[in-house]
């Protein structure tokens, strides 16, 4: 509104004080709506120009504030408008709470990142038969240089998991379909990201903290935090969590739609320390601003799993450290993290040049769906949220 419009002149210093409140506040207040509004603007978009169901986004800036964002359907067949509110997997975004919780026992003395595996696990009866199992320490775990190869997409397992959907899978079931494989590299000697890793991780950090993994992320991570709609995904029924499509030829159940009656077509708990949670994109863009700024481990550790990072095969220049994955972008290098689930694909990322966290989910796992890759989404948001355009 112009002050143009006033015929008499207002006259008296209250008056004058009280208008300028107002004015400031008008000229405020449009601040941060247009911004809301600029990132939901390209969310919209986004959704308009592709074929996938529904994404939900977050943005946490400097000072803490948090925009949350959705476009498209929870749901396709009940037409349900998708919701800030509403959960998702968010597969290998996970292991940044594991990696976590393993720093925090590190800060503790309870265990050393050149601790040998050994040391730990070598009294199990089927440790001898772990690809690298002399050689491999917690450090390879933790950046994917142990040799230990995939177990999550051996075709015994992804056949096994289809028959067995209410199957709750040990981590020596896991393991085992690894067992006596010949290694891709020697221990530290190159580099394949590889979910094994973090299972026998999470074997570690129940002996060394004394309690079962989630009992350890509860009280560590999501309780101090207040991180109330992060949940472990623990069987077929996951409190809050909206329909995934994972298209005709998922491996992983062999239906596109993940949900039916209400359960998931295959035992998400299969996941454990190698991902293994719900949320909300709030909560996850919350989570990636507590965790890279010190919140959640203290400083010193953020830059030991910082410094720990080594190149790896995902991406021109990108690294992988204890749980992060660094990358390059027009905003400077990135720290956070992606993940699959059958049914849904997730970007979490801070930016230290501008202390901005953002989060991006998508309710489907078929990336051509999208039309771009989610990295390339997020970066957009951030560039938004920053008021630097990200370079396309």
């Amino acid at each position: 509104m112009s002050t143009g419009r006033f015929r008499r002149p207002v006259v008296g210093l209250v008056a004058a004080l009280a208008i300028a409140v107002v004015l400031s506040a008008l000229s405020a207040a449009p601040e941060g709506t247009d911004l809301k509004a600029r990132l939901q603007g390209s969310l919209d978009a986004l959704h308009a120009g592709a074929k996938f169901p529904g994404v939900t986004a977050a943005v946490v800036l400097p000072d803490g504030t948090a925009i949350g964002l959705a476009a498209g359907l929870s749901d396709r067949e009940a037409r349900t408008p998708i919701k800030t509110s509403d959960r998702l997997l968010m597969g290998s975004v996970g292991k940044t709470y594991v990696a976590a919780v393993a720093l925090q026992l590190m800060g503790e003395g309870k265990i050393g990142l050149d601790d040998k595996v050994e040391k730990w696990l070598g009294g199990e009866p089927w440790y001898g038969r772990l690809p690298n199992g002399r050689d491999v320490t917690v450090r390879h775990l933790m950046t994917h240089t142990s040799g230990i190869v995939r177990y999550e997409f051996q075709e015994r397992f992804t056949a096994d998991l289809t028959r067995q959907p209410d199957k709750v899978w040990s981590p020596e079931d896991r393991l085992a379909y690894v067992f006596d494989l010949t290694p891709p590299f020697a221990a530290g000697q190159g580099w394949e990201y590889s979910d094994t890793n973090y299972i026998v991780l999470g074997l570690i950090l129940e002996k060394a903290g004394r309690a079962p993994y989630y009992d350890l992320l509860r009280k560590r991570i999501l309780k101090p935090l207040a991180l109330a709609d992060t949940v472990p995904a623990v069987n077929r029924k996951v409190p809050g969590l909206i329909q995934g499509y994972a298209g005709p030829n998922n491996p992983f159940g062999g239906t596109d739609a993940m949900i039916k009656d209400g359960l998931f077509a295959v035992n998400p708990q299969l996941e454990w320390t190698g991902g293994g949670l719900a949320c909300t994109t709030l909560d996850l863009a919350r989570w990636a601003k507590l965790l890279y700024e010190g919140k959640a481990i203290r400083p010193e550790l953020v830059t030991k799993m910082i410094d720990a990072a080594v190149p790896a095969k995902l991406g021109p220049e990108t690294k992988y450290g204890l749980g992060v994955i660094l990358k390059p972008t027009s905003l400077g290098t990135a720290w956070g993290h992606s993940g699959f689930f059958p049914g849904y694909l997730t970007e979490m990322a801070y930016f230290p040049d501008y202390k901005i966290a953002v989060a991006v989910q998508f309710n489907t796992s078929v990336g051509r769906d999208i039309g771009r890759a989610p990295s390339r989404v997020l970066l957009e948001l951030a560039g938004i949220a920053a008021g630097v355009p990200a370079a396309k």
